[in-house]
């Protein structure tokens, strides 16, 4: 990676950016060398705080240490010490404090962002005061992110901060993934997943239930149905049900195929449950759906 060069930028926001629904306040990146102090003296006023005192910002801050390391304090969160590759979430009204190790310094990418679209990714739990470090490791494409907000923000072209709001919802889809990875590490639960959609999938017209996959797998169904929705989000049944419906509509929409002969074609139990399931899934009858598309 080339040297760093320390920046940092606040950016006004419009009405207009504000009714996006993230807009992006502050961005940079700062060298931290080590046995320097911590934050710079040219910090920008309102993001200066001490490690006595702590800080409470009022926005969202997403900071990424790619060298060295340090440790991180907050009130939800506790004490803990922070490694390169780490993401620091910081949450509005969340007093908290963070410092590099005065051995090593460390490099730091940072931006600060507000909108109803961070709020509701909170309000569902995908980012938690509890857990404000990500452990995400080293990623080139997560540090081209940043470094394209950081550039975007230099030119401040018009109509930039819908833009990097949207590099900064990719930033965060981006981060979230990882941290999934993280805790499905084990190769082991990768290829137990990875191995029952493949199944699910090529089994859609022959009679496989999700007992089945799992005994396929030679795991328990409990310990299979958790690991799978904890993967995907979906139960197995779940995810199958998805699959043949996906399907159906395809047969409906591509061929004469009757109702009777989709729901044969597709393993379900009977028409009659084939066309309660579809409209309950859908919100329209198989004939219905098939009248709609031609």
């Amino acid at each position: 990676m080339q040297h760093m060069v320390n920046f940092y930028k606040y950016l006004p926001v419009s009405e207009a950016d504000e009714s996006w629904g993230l807009s992006v306040l502050n961005t940079g990146c700062t060298h931290i060398a080590a046995g320097s102090p911590y934050p710079y003296t040219s910090h920008p006023g309102h993001h200066y705080f001490n490690w006595e005192k702590g800080r409470i910002l009022h926005e969202y801050q997403v900071v990424y240490i790619t060298k060295g390391g340090g440790i991180f304090e907050s009130k939800n969160g506790g004490s803990q010490t922070i490694s390169a590759g780490s993401i620091i979430f910081l949450f509005p009204d969340e007093r908290h404090r963070y410092k590099p190790d005065n051995q090593t310094g460390w490099d730091e990418f940072w931006v600060g962002f507000n909108g109803n679209i961070i709020d509701n990714l909170l309000s569902k739990k995908f980012f938690t005061p509890a857990s404000p470090v990500i452990p995400v490791g080293y990623h080139e494409p997560l540090l081209h992110l940043f470094e394209e907000i950081i550039d975007k923000t230099k030119e401040e072209k018009a109509g930039y901060q819908p833009l990097i709001a949207g590099t900064v919802l990719h930033l965060l889809g981006y981060i979230y993934s990882l941290s999934q990875q993280e805790k499905f590490g084990g190769q082991d639960i990768d290829a137990i997943v990875n191995k029952a959609r493949l199944l699910f999938r090529s089994h859609l017209d022959k009679r496989i239930s999700p007992e089945d996959v799992a005994q396929e797998l030679q795991i328990s169904y409990s310990r299979f149905r958790k690991i799978f929705k904890e993967y995907t989000g979906l139960a197995p049944r779940q995810f199958q049900i998805q699959l043949k419906i996906h399907k159906a509509k395809e047969l409906l929409t591509n061929t004469n195929k009757s109702v009777k002969e989709i729901a044969f074609e597709l393993n379900f139990e009977s028409n009659f449950y084939f066309s309660r399931l579809f409209k309950e899934k859908v919100g329209l009858t198989p004939g219905a759906f098939r009248g709609k598309k031609i």
